[in-house]
């Protein structure tokens, strides 16, 4: 698939009169906003509370991440400048993903759902292929895999030539973002969920990876996308300058969104321990009690036998 006709060089203004609703991921990202919001809604008419930052969450940053990259005039050039599409992959596995999992939509399901449906999820979550590609080794080594096989391949010119391989790939961008992230940060109930020192360190780990990748597709004499950049024919840009700007944003994005996710690990890491004391110091309390209680009854028999 070739360009019909040449775009205008890329500016600020154009993102925002390049909108473009018509598409299947604008559709799923307003059913996807109207059934949680839906059931935030019944759960406060029974009476029950949701947090209000779980709702931001899920609905700015996580679907409001998706529909800035996809429905913007940043999608209108996605197939244009390979930079452009360097920032949609890192908002669609690295910063969507993150604000979708700590808006805790499962959970959010399995409160509101009752009978048969609300079992049937639980099934599918403790099913043996969600354990599978949840557990956080698997998903991983999902994340870290896919961008060295989308570019270094010839899978990446495929997908700029075929529009329904292009739209998959933003789907899959999504799935392997949410599979990595959601054990690591999200608060839904998953299964095997590693401790935090270890999902700290396995956060760590994917740092070098990006890294490796952003100053790899910096320094390469070959273009992404073999011919097809060239084939465009833009007055406006070059493919090999714009290739390095893309390598960069992966490089120091990559970077950025990793060390930030360990900073909320370590933040979420010690809440937890700061619950896990404070229960501690509940059950000591009442441990307490019912010993002086039973040293009080003791004394009280003791007391009543010498009279």
């Amino acid at each position: 698939m070739v360009l019909a006709e040449t775009p205008p060089p890329f500016s600020v203004a154009e993102v925002f009169t390049e909108i473009r609703l018509n598409s299947w991921i604008a559709v799923v990202l307003v059913v996807a906003a109207g059934v949680y919001l839906y059931g935030v809604h019944k759960l406060r008419t029974r009476g029950d509370r949701w947090p209000v930052s779980r709702t931001l969450f899920f609905l700015f940053p996580g679907l409001g991440g998706i529909a800035s990259v996809t429905v913007s005039g940043l999608h209108a050039y996605d197939e244009t400048l390979l930079s452009v599409h360097m920032v949609q992959h890192m908002v669609l596995s690295m910063v969507a993903p993150i604000f979708l999992a700590l808006g805790a939509p499962m959970t959010l399901a399995l409160r509101t759902l009752h009978g048969a449906p609300r079992r049937r999820l639980l099934a599918v979550v403790h099913s043996r292929v969600a354990k599978v590609f949840t557990f956080p080794l698997v998903a991983f080594g999902l994340f870290i895999a896919t961008p060295f096989a989308l570019y270094f391949t010839g899978l990446y010119e495929q997908t700029l030539r075929h529009t329904w391989l292009h739209e998959l790939t933003h789907a899959h961008f999504i799935l392997v973002g949410c599979l990595f992230f959601w054990p690591l940060l999200g608060l839904d109930p998953l299964p095997g969920r590693w401790p935090y020192p270890a999902r700290a360190l396995l956060m760590l780990l994917s740092v070098p990876f990006h890294t490796v990748l952003g100053l790899t597709i910096m320094q390469s004499t070959t273009l992404l996308g073999g011919d097809y950049y060239p084939s465009l024919h833009l007055d406006w840009v070059n493919p090999f300058d714009d290739q390095k700007a893309a390598g960069g944003i992966l490089w120091a994005g990559g970077e950025f969104v990793s060390v930030t996710m360990i900073a909320v690990l370590v933040v979420q890491w010690i809440k937890a321990s700061e619950r896990e004391a404070r229960r501690v110091d509940r059950e000591l309390d009442r441990q307490e009690a019912r010993e002086r209680a039973q040293d009080q009854n003791d004394a009280t028999v003791r007391s009543a036998a010498r009279d």
